[in-house]
């Protein structure tokens, strides 16, 4: 379970805005450069729509909560499943070359181009699904500091 803290900016009806300073994590990660919570920067902060199970108001301290069974099912489908899907093509091409009379090489290399490209709208739609699922989304867990607003 990872959490981290940060300060609510909106609040709507289950759901906040949470506005986190980036973690030593994000430090030292490779992808710190292009990833979208990231902002690009290393002196970004980070904003994340989380769900509001402590009933955080705007300008609240706020812990929030990420679980790492979801994280790793996410990570597992966006960085395995394409390189799957791309073995598979080739597998499929070279094994198809000989019945439809063409060079294993080239068939092998189409087929699994193919099959990658189709694993890339594959793991699109099911990142939309998976986003839609509470399981799949931060949570609120716990107020720090209840800031009282004018």
């Amino acid at each position: 379970m990872a959490t981290a803290e940060g300060i609510v900016t909106k609040v709507y009806s289950s759901t906040a805005w949470v506005k986190c300073t980036k973690c030593a994590a994000c430090e030292s990660c490779s992808a710190k450069g292009f990833c979208d919570t990231g902002g690009g920067t290393s002196n970004d902060d980070v904003e994340i729509e989380a769900i509001n199970a402590a009933k955080a108001k705007v300008n609240d301290k706020v812990v929030i909560n990420f679980e790492t069974s979801s994280l790793l099912k996410a990570t597992f489908l966006v960085y395995m499943i394409p390189v799957l899907f791309l073995i598979i093509g080739v597998v499929i091409g070279e094994k198809l070359a000989p019945i439809l009379n063409y060079d294993q090489t080239i068939l092998s290399i189409i087929v699994g181009f193919l099959f990658l490209f189709t694993s890339f709208f594959f793991v699109k739609t099911k990142g939309n699904e998976l986003s839609r699922k509470d399981a799949y989304k931060p949570t609120i867990i716990k107020l720090l500091d209840r800031t009282l607003s004018p």
